[in-house]
């Protein structure tokens, strides 16, 4: 067969636009079988045998004897053919075919390109090579300039990469002719085709940042939930939620970094007095600082880091009125100290920080007095706390020294803690640099050492007593600082769990904790009970020598209890009650707390007419001793009693509607404590708040607690649901927008929970129920798709590396919904979504193989064998099969258009390689109605929703994307 006759065959085939059909019986009229196919070598171009015709055109392109050219403009005018209107509606492993035919056809024509570039050196045959070049880098254009092309390309990188590396191999060589080019506008030419060239592997990854906002609520409400409520959290999950929120609202690193300040500045000025300004303080300072150093280790394409936070400063500077407010509160010149510290973590080349530090001392002189005459002498307390983080590392050095070798010198260095608001600055310092569950354990080895008593005489026996006080003490305020969760080890050996975490668990009252006063910890050995009440009713003060003082706290409740019932039965005066709580608070403070512990149990088990002796016995207890025969250290100690005993009875007291005085502590009363209004229901109060935060377009640090406690009170669904219903009533687009913005920051309360109820619970039934399919109208079934797709993504990242905060842990929440019961794994009975979803019978290979009719559930995450057994995995799944059912329903709705918006944020969210995105459990059939919507019908959009990874996801996507 002469190739002439071959040539022709094709361009009748092209002209007439014949069907695969048609192409199969005219090559077998015009080709019989014989060894004229295997000499073309054309058999392996097509699926069966009978070639495509575009891979048929390009299996001319074997030719490359560059140097002769009528030949080679012969294969360009194929090109031509082969490059318009490029389609192919044949099977998933024919449209895979094109790929490779595509991906050919641009070697060979770099390699073309780049023989007639190299032959621009040679004077005689410039002309010649030039007009040549020019042919070649036109049908470049051509095929590169279709994202079509592009994206087929894009898969045929992913399955052949060798054939990539020689595509990589003919750009370099190329380029490096291209120097030899004086033709300015064939040069301008050649570079944008190595451009688009270049630009084939990370086509998914370019996004457009947000250019036209200045303002990013959820950026500034997570760092303000994060400050306010999460000071011992680690960096690292801050660090991924906040490049989550960055990636997904596209915002540009300057005023993403800007962010972050301004919320801290605001946190630092609305923060009340006490210990939570010292929280504010370590977060602003400590923390972030670190926050942005593992920020600036994510990949910045181009630019650089430091530049941006440069950039983010020059910005800052110019919101002088925080400024100066924040200066005013904290009593110095915060921004240059804020400066300084990023200037030593490498953050800031040190000629900007001090271009920046000395813009700001002009600025401070224009401002109004910034030092008050009253204050003038006062330290500021971000100097406080920069000088405490250090420390703090010393402290955890002398901690870690033999107890036993000089316990007095200890003592000492306790003692120096206990100072004014020594102790609170250094946990605050502590907290925000990730070292006060390092402390906790070094306090509980402390008060686990008080107990192995050798013979020991008076002095050595009240050093003994002032290290177990005060290590008690401090462990008590550091639960209720900061969370009992930082106390706890990670495991201890069953018998050897310390006394503080048993003492903790079972018998500290806390928020959301009821405490059982007949609990067996409130009852121990009954002849270690009499021996007690004995001590406390007979002697004139506590004894200290051989004295075992983890067993008197265990002991005081019972104690306390017998000494209640003869008070009640009139055996005991009140004379005797005050000598016995004198006895109980005069050497140890560690007694009294452990005593008002079990009486605020007790007296909520209690009528109202059964209360008064206990209130009264607690009043007794809070009461500081007035008497010089007290230990070391008394007064220091009773200041954190008092606080400690002050969080303790806050709750029963306002129930009992009992007032009792607790001595002036120098300690903040408790923040943030008793928000809700009375007699008001909390649907309300939820309304109410939302509709303020979404007013003002950002939430403040009190409407945090407020959210947070109405969680807690109402429940996960009750809170989810209703701010969904918040959010469906809102029908201005730019309050939609902002709503989201605003509820994702509000869900990372509890994230993981909030989005397996959204998902689970809150969607299926709007997506369900055609009578609520109206609520889903854009703008606010626009706005919910993207919180729900926000949340997913959110929720799945975290998830995978196990990320929860200890709050998150903490929480107690009812059985919303048990989703093992909800998708039943039992293999006798089977749910529907488990049978679809059920790939444990099959082998991967036989799934991943082409050849395999698809069922209509199977997705990339059972080809990755992603378990199923986890609840978001199941919701996950589920939600993608009801999507999948919605958009291959005959009948559309509101709801569709629902789907639709939820799969064009899924897309718009997307990482380059996301192969661990939520789209993996999409079911590949959905990705054949996807593309029928005319919003989801671009090659970008195919590559961006199918798992490339999988050789069945690259089929499903060539073969879509082939027939757009």
């Amino acid at each position: 067969m002469k190739v002439v006759n071959l040539k022709q065959a094709i361009l009748q085939a092209w002209k007439e636009r014949w069907s695969d059909y048609q192409w199969a019986i005219n090559m077998k009229r015009f080709f019989p079988r014989g060894a004229t196919w295997d000499i073309l070598n054309l058999a392996g171009a097509g699926g069966a045998g009978i070639p495509h015709p575009k891979c048929f055109c390009v299996s001319l392109l074997q030719f490359d004897d560059f140097s002769r050219d009528l030949c080679v403009q012969s294969l360009l005018e194929i090109m031509d053919m082969f490059c318009d209107r490029l389609s192919c509606h044949g099977k998933a492993e024919e449209c895979i075919s094109l790929c490779r035919a595509l991906l050919s056809a641009l070697n060979w024509l770099l390699r073309c390109a780049a023989f007639y570039a190299e032959k621009l050196k040679e004077t005689l045959e410039q002309v010649a090579a030039e007009a040549q070049l020019k042919m070649c880098l036109e049908r470049l254009e051509k095929m590169l300039g279709s994202t079509k092309n592009r994206a087929l390309i894009h898969i045929a990188k992913l399955e052949e990469t060798s054939s990539w590396s020689t595509v990589e191999q003919s750009l370099v060589k190329l380029g490096e002719n291209l120097n030899n080019l004086s033709n300015s506008p064939l040069r301008s030419q050649a570079d944008d085709c190595v451009s688009l060239i270049k630009s084939i592997p990370t086509m998914l990854s370019v996004h457009s940042e947000q250019l036209n906002k200045t303002g990013f609520p959820t950026v500034h409400a997570v760092v303000l939930l994060e400050g306010t409520m999460n000071l011992t959290g680690e960096t690292q999950p801050l660090v991924e939620q906040l490049m989550m929120v960055k990636r997904m609202q596209r915002i540009p690193s300057p005023l993403f970094v800007l962010e972050i300040w301004k919320a801290c500045f605001v946190g630092l000025i609305e923060s009340p007095e006490g210990t939570e300004e010292l929280k504010w303080t370590a977060f602003t300072f400590l923390k972030i600082p670190q926050v942005l150093v593992k920020l600036k280790k994510y990949p910045q394409g181009d630019k650089d880091f430091t530049e941006d936070v440069n950039c983010a400063f020059k910005f800052l500077l110019k919101l002088t009125p925080l400024l100066d407010k924040a200066d005013q509160r904290c009593n110095c010149d915060c921004t240059s100290l804020l400066l300084q510290e990023c200037g030593k973590q490498g953050l800031l080349s040190e000629a900007n920080m001090n271009k920046l530090i000395d813009k700001r001392t002009v600025d401070r002189k224009q401002a109004p007095c910034l030092k008050s005459a009253e204050n003038a002498n006062i330290q500021p307390n971000p100097r406080l706390i920069l000088r405490a983080e250090p420390t703090v590392t010393n402290i955890l050095k002398t901690m870690d020294a033999d107890h036993s070798k000089s316990p007095e010198g200890l003592l000492g260095v306790l003692g120096h803690m206990l100072s004014g608001k020594s102790l609170d600055l250094l946990l605050a310092a502590a907290a925000a640099t990730g070292k006060l569950k390092s402390f906790a354990r070094k306090f509980i080895k402390l008060n686990e050492f008080t107990k192995h008593i050798s013979s020991e005489d008076t002095k050595p026996a009240s050093v003994r007593a002032l290290l177990f006080d005060i290590s008690f003490l401090m462990l008590c305020h550091v639960a209720q600082t900061y969370g009992s969760e930082v106390i706890l080890s990670e495991s201890s050996p069953p018998g050897e769990v310390p006394f503080f975490e048993t003492w903790m668990l079972t018998c500290m009252p806390e928020e959301g904790k009821i405490l059982n006063p007949d609990h067996p910890c409130f009852r121990p050995d009954s002849t270690k009970v009499e021996s007690l009440v004995a001590l406390l009713n007979n002697s004139s003060e506590m004894k200290l020598v051989q004295m075992k003082w983890h067993e008197a706290c265990l002991s005081i409740s019972a104690a306390i209890l017998e000494i209640l019932n003869a008070w009640e039965n009139g055996v005991l005066t009140f004379e005797s009650i005050q000598k016995i709580t004198d006895n109980i608070k005069g050497k140890v403070c560690s007694m009294a707390v452990c005593a008002v512990a079990w009486l605020v149990a007790h007296v909520r088990m209690l009528g109202l007419d059964e209360r008064e002796k206990s209130l009264q016995m607690i009043r007794q207890l809070a009461t500081p001793l007035c008497s010089e025969n007290t230990l070391q250290f008394y007064n220091e100690r009773v200041v954190i009693m008092s606080s400690i005993l002050e969080h303790m009875c806050a709750d029963v007291l306002q129930q009992t509607a009992t007032q009792i005085k607790f001595p002036s502590t120098g300690m903040d009363t408790i923040p943030y404590w008793n928000l809700l209004p009375p007699k008001k229901p909390i649907k309300e109060v939820l309304t109410s708040v939302f509709t303020k935060v979404l007013e003002k377009g950002w939430v403040d640090s009190r409407s945090i607690h407020i959210f947070d406690t109405l969680l807690h009170m109402g429940g996960v669904y009750w809170f989810c649901n209703n701010l969904v219903k918040e959010l469906l009533k809102e029908t201005r687009k730019e309050h939609t927008l902002r709503a989201v913005e605003l509820l994702y920051a509000i869900f990372c309360l509890d994230m993981q929970q909030l989005t397996l109820t959204l998902l689970g619970h809150i969607l299926p039934n709007l997506l369900t129920d055609s009578s609520k399919w109206h609520t889903l109208m854009d703008p606010p079934g626009k706005a919910l798709a993207k919180l729900s797709v926000w949340c997913a993504l959110s929720s799945y990242s975290s998830h995978n590396k196990g990320q929860a905060s200890a709050r998150q842990k903490k929480r107690h929440r009812e059985d919303i919904e048990d989703y093992i019961s909800l998708f039943p794994l039992d293999d006798t009975q089977p749910s529907k979504l488990m049978r679809l979803l059920s790939s444990n019978e099959e082998d991967a290979n036989i799934l991943s193989s082409p050849n395999r009719s698809m069922s209509s559930s199977l997705s990339a995450s059972q080809l990755h064998t992603i378990s199923m057994r986890d609840p978001l995995n199941r919701v996950l799944a589920n939600l993608f099969l009801l999507i999948s059912s919605i958009l291959g329903a005959k009948t559309a709705g509101t709801h569709t258009q629902f789907v639709q918006w939820f799969m064009e944020e899924c897309v718009d969210c997307l990482e380059q390689g996301s192969r661990g995105s939520i789209l993996q459990f999409m079911p590949f059939t959905m990705v054949s109605e996807l593309v029928k919507v005319s919003t989801m019908s671009s090659p970008k959009i195919v590559l961006a929703i199918t798992d490339l990874s999988l050789p069945l996801g690259r089929r499903v996507a060539a073969k879509a994307i082939a027939a757009l």
